[in-house]
């Protein structure tokens, strides 16, 4: 899984993004020591401290408030680290508040509808209503409305968890949101590369069978 050195820059994740990936991977896990190295790669490679705390916030999503607040706390001693070292980080943009006007259900339904690219159904929201609920006004509602992040970003990051995690059903799903909001199949693939060089070799092979699987999916249905 080796991504070839010569490909065009519409194939690649630059290196801000792929920063994202071990970050998102070893909080879900709970990787402490490997979180803090990623962490400190990701601002060497260009991330503002606003961009990884919401990748660390947006993880409690997937992970859990547990994984989620570890995650903080580490980033937090690591930049009272580089502080002490003189180490001056970009803090970067917060998020652009919403009007008071927002309707947060009505958002967060454009914003699902916009990462999956159809409406959502299915039996589990009849059987579970709330759940429907929680991921309309809670996850994309209040957290995919928070510009910090694109939601390209906000997908990679949540593959790069559920392929730590393992969760490879929603791993599936989310890869083809991630072809639905603009991540191309070259970029895709360079993400399993990424994964399998920074995180281990068993969350890559997962990426790369589910990946492959939505990939021969999409072919049949054009």
């Amino acid at each position: 899984m080796v991504y070839a050195q010569n490909a065009s820059s519409e194939q690649v994740l630059d290196a801000r993004q792929q920063s994202i990936i071990p970050i998102a991977a070893f909080t879900a896990k709970g990787d402490v020591e490997n979180l803090k190295a990623a962490l400190a790669q990701g601002l060497q490679n260009g991330m503002t401290v606003s961009e990884i705390r919401e990748v660390l916030v947006q993880m409690y999503a997937y992970a859990g408030f547990p994984r989620s607040l570890t995650g903080l706390d580490t980033f937090i001693a690591l930049l009272d680290e580089r502080k002490a070292q003189g180490i001056h980080d970009e803090i970067g943009k917060d998020a652009t508040p919403l009007p008071d006007t927002a309707n947060i259900r009505e958002l967060g339904t454009a914003n699902q509808t916009a990462v999956i690219g159809r409406p959502a159904s299915g039996r589990i929201y009849e059987f579970a209503p709330i759940i429907d609920t929680f991921l309309k006004e809670h996850l994309f509602g209040d957290i995919f409305s928070r510009d910090v992040l694109s939601f390209q970003e906000r997908e990679l990051a949540t593959v790069s968890a559920l392929a730590s995690l393992p969760a490879e059903t929603q791993l599936r799903s989310h890869l083809k949101c991630c072809l639905v909001v603009g991540w191309n199949e070259a970029q895709m693939k360079m993400f399993v590369s990424v994964l399998e060089t920074n995180v281990g070799k068993a969350e890559a092979e997962l990426a790369e069978r589910s990946l492959a699987a939505v990939l021969q999916n999409r072919a049949r249905s054009k």
